[in-house]
């Protein structure tokens, strides 16, 4: 299997090469040359595997033997998911939200990795990946010959950062750089990132927004001399391998779903997904194309709602044009939210979905004319120069038509996160503690009405605690309750503990540059 970007550059990459390259030098995201089907006897094959093996399977359609030897790749997975770093045997179980038989709408339970968010699931395995990779290449040099090193840089809402960090902390050859916009994430999110005091880790904390951070990252991968002298790495979700590890538990949902139907069917799965950078649901759309049986994509966004006014509008942009009609730009801000970690203006991983629409595009309106790929490829990028240039595209009727096909999207504010929380909290039937951004999925999970028979799965990207000031506020007064009965024992001694952080007084890629000049192993 080999990668190219989505943007066009006619190179194309090995996973090794698409893992510890990150971001394409053209400035597009690696995607595979072509998506592997499933094997035909894969809904018995893989009835009853648990998270690690059936995590082997899926990758072992993407990655070559000849790259990861399969006894590598299985103590890779099996190391990162072994009992002892997660909370819950099964990775990321699946739990009825209701007391009803057969119950119609369930919860995945993406949080019960080290950081407590979804982020660990993939993260986890990319620093991993790194690891066996460098490791691999400088033991294969001859003595005296200088080691391969990797500065690995990213910016964060919230919950990438600490995931990242405990993926790669104290690990050899390895620098972490994590970008974080200043007083814009949680009290418990900074203290995840800023208490790890390992000599690897660096925390900037960047007064800005996320997608200033995100921006910046950006720039430094497209500093070609840069980037060569510091080996950049990337663990946003614009690397490949953060999507292809979230595939595996839209897979096992699937499985658990059969296997508590009394008939053991499949009926029709509608998934939920709060969205902010387009990773998480990009994933599902893959476990789709690939054969998961399943109908359309929900994307649940907070008041940053870009993707929302895409699905229905065709237009994706950073403002709502049609409030200001008479704007040659679309050029705004970030809206600060309950729900920090999806307040993004530009979601990234949404130019690979649009190199799929541009391409099957393409196929049906000029079949058998040129290159369809380098007709993609082409189109993509002179979307995405038209988003930097100018803050908008509009796509063609034909384009937005393939987006609706598989996915839908909904918006949510403040006040429907806070009323959904309390809701979910003081059901009759059954108590939920939902953190902001699951409730985002929530909201939107019971405004749908979905095809008779459907069973919803409303994915959980955090632990509540994560968030006390928007789960305390939005349970203020409701008998009973108690924020410290939430509160994991490892929340309590965090904000007290010392922390490491280094400020960047505004949003300026040569300030990161020497900082990371200063700090990053050579």
């Amino acid at each position: 299997m080999k990668y190219f970007s989505t943007r066009g550059d006619s190179e194309e990459l090995s996973f090794e090469e698409a893992v510890l390259t990150g971001l394409a030098p053209d400035g597009g995201l690696y995607i595979p040359a072509s998506i592997p089907q499933l094997p035909a006897n894969w809904q018995q094959a893989w009835a009853n595997k648990t998270f690690p093996d059936l995590s082997i399977e899926i990758l072992s359609l993407f990655i070559s033997p000849d790259e990861i030897p399969p006894a590598d790749l299985a103590a890779l997975v099996h190391t990162t998911y072994n009992t002892s770093a997660w909370r819950h045997p099964d990775i990321t179980p699946l739990k009825p939200l209701t007391n009803e038989d057969p119950c119609a709408r369930y919860i995945l339970e993406l949080f019960h990795g080290p950081t407590y968010a979804f982020k660990d699931v993939a993260l986890q395995l990319l620093g991993n990946l790194f690891s066996y990779f460098l490791q691999r290449r400088n033991k294969a040099k001859s003595p005296g010959e200088e080691r391969e090193k990797l500065t690995v840089v990213g910016a964060t809402s919230g919950d990438t950062g600490s995931a990242a960090i405990y993926g790669l902390r104290g690990k050899p050859d390895v620098s972490i750089f994590i970008l974080h916009p200043k007083g814009r994430v949680s009290p418990i999110q900074e203290a995840q990132m800023t208490t790890v005091t390992d000599e690897n880790v660096h925390n900037l904390a960047v007064k800005g927004t996320f997608d200033d951070c995100q921006d910046i990252v950006k720039a430094l991968f497209a500093d070609t001399t840069f980037n060569a002298k510091h080996h950049l790495g990337a663990v946003n979700s614009i690397n490949w391998a953060r999507i292809l590890a979230q595939t595996v538990y839209y897979f096992l949902s699937y499985f658990a779903i059969r296997r508590a139907l009394p008939t053991n069917t499949g009926p029709e799965l509608q998934f939920i997904v709060p969205t902010g950078n387009f990773g998480d649901i990009l994933a599902g759309y893959y476990a789709k194309r690939m054969g998961l049986p399943m109908g359309k994509l929900v994307i649940a966004t907070n008041a940053n709602d870009i993707l929302t006014r895409f699905w229905r509008t065709g237009r994706y942009e950073k403002v709502d044009s049609s409030l200001i009609p008479d704007s040659p730009s679309a050029i705004g801000g970030v809206v600060e939210t309950l729900s920090p970690a999806m307040d993004i203006l530009v979601s990234s991983n949404f130019e690979r979905l649009l190199w799929y629409l541009a391409f099957e595009n393409a196929q049906n309106t000029n079949p058998g004319v040129g290159d369809l790929r380098e007709t993609a490829c082409q189109t993509v990028k002179d979307w995405m120069d038209k988003v930097k240039s100018v803050g908008r595209i509009v796509v063609p009727d034909s384009v937005l038509e393939l987006a609706r096909r598989d996915f839908t999207a909904e918006r949510v504010d403040d006040d429907q996160i806070r009323q959904t929380i309390r809701k979910y909290y003081t059901s009759p039937s059954k108590s939920y503690t939902a953190d902001p951004h699951t409730a985002v999925g929530l909201h939107v999970a019971g405004v749908l009405t979905p095809p008779p028979g459907a069973i919803q799965i409303v994915l959980s990207t955090a632990h509540p605690a994560k968030f006390s000031e928007a789960v305390s506020s939005a349970l203020a007064g409701v008998p009973g309750f108690d924020f410290d009965a939430v509160l994991p024992e490892a929340f309590k001694t965090l904000l007290m503990m010392e922390r490491r952080v280094i400020d960047v007084e505004r949003p300026d890629v040569e300030l990161v540059k020497g900082v990371v000049e200063r700090f990053a192993v050579v």
